[in-house]
């Protein structure tokens, strides 16, 4: 009899052990998402999220931008530079770690974050139009553009189930920093009075008050670099496997 008991006893322990062990198993520790925010400005962005323990998690985010969107963005127009309308196509790449809130035995993707990223964007655009001078003498501005931002920062964010496998990831705020190269090569040859124009048109934008003294542009220079606050924010939909 005694040993009928033990041999229950121990049965019991194995049968709650390995129900344990599922119940680990069942917690999905990875998730695919889509960033539907991004599609409205043409851009297509999955993201894959590991889980490392009960609270942290990885992140990396990898978008591509077509050329066109939604959101149209108008060129410049003014009384010697008129340009067409800008739009531009490139890819980014976004490194993140997370920290979520939640208590529990396992990790689970949900509910309210911290974090930190890294985001790096690299876009390419051409831009036409034309300069006239104070001479009434009309050029043709045909350029290449191209611009490289990392930025780095910290954000908050709220992930939301909707259903057994899927939920909708709110990143409510991702303040930082973002450092800008960005440069222009003319296809036309243009009068050195054109870069002076240029940098008194782009100092007349409320953004541009934002930026230090290194963004100007000449002739001999046509590169600029400068640094300005970030802030990102998305909503995603998400799939957890």
């Amino acid at each position: 009899m005694k040993t009928l008991i033990i041999a229950v006893i121990f049965l019991l322990t194995m049968v709650d052990i390995h129900g344990q062990n599922l119940d680990e198993k069942a917690i999905a520790k990875n998730e695919i998402d889509l960033v539907i925010t991004d599609l409205l400005d043409g851009s297509f962005q999955l993201k894959y999220e590991r889980a490392l323990g009960n609270h942290f998690s990885v992140n990396l985010g990898l978008g591509y931008k077509g050329k066109y969107g939604f959101v149209s963005r108008s060129g410049l127009d003014t009384d010697k530079i008129k340009t067409d309308g800008l739009f531009y196509s490139g890819f980014k790449i976004i490194p993140e770690l997370r920290y979520y809130l939640r208590n529990g035995d396992y990790a689970e993707l949900k509910g309210f974050y911290l974090g930190a990223y890294l985001k790096y964007s690299n876009f390419h655009a051409d831009l036409g139009g034309k300069y006239i001078t104070n001479a009434q003498e009309q050029f043709e501005l045909e350029f290449d553009a191209s611009i490289q931002v990392t930025s780095l920062g910290l954000m908050v964010g709220y992930k939301l189930p909707i259903a057994k496998k899927f939920s909708m990831d709110f990143l409510i705020a991702g303040p930082g920093a973002g450092f800008y190269n960005f440069s222009i090569e003319n296809k036309k040859d243009l009068p050195d009075e054109f870069y002076e124009d240029l940098n008194e048109v782009l100092n007349k934008y409320p953004i541009f008050d934002l930026l230090d003294g290194n963004f100007r542009f000449s002739a001999a220079h046509r590169r600029s670099n400068f640094n300005l606050l970030s802030l990102r924010y998305a909503i995603s939909f998400g799939y957890s496997f």
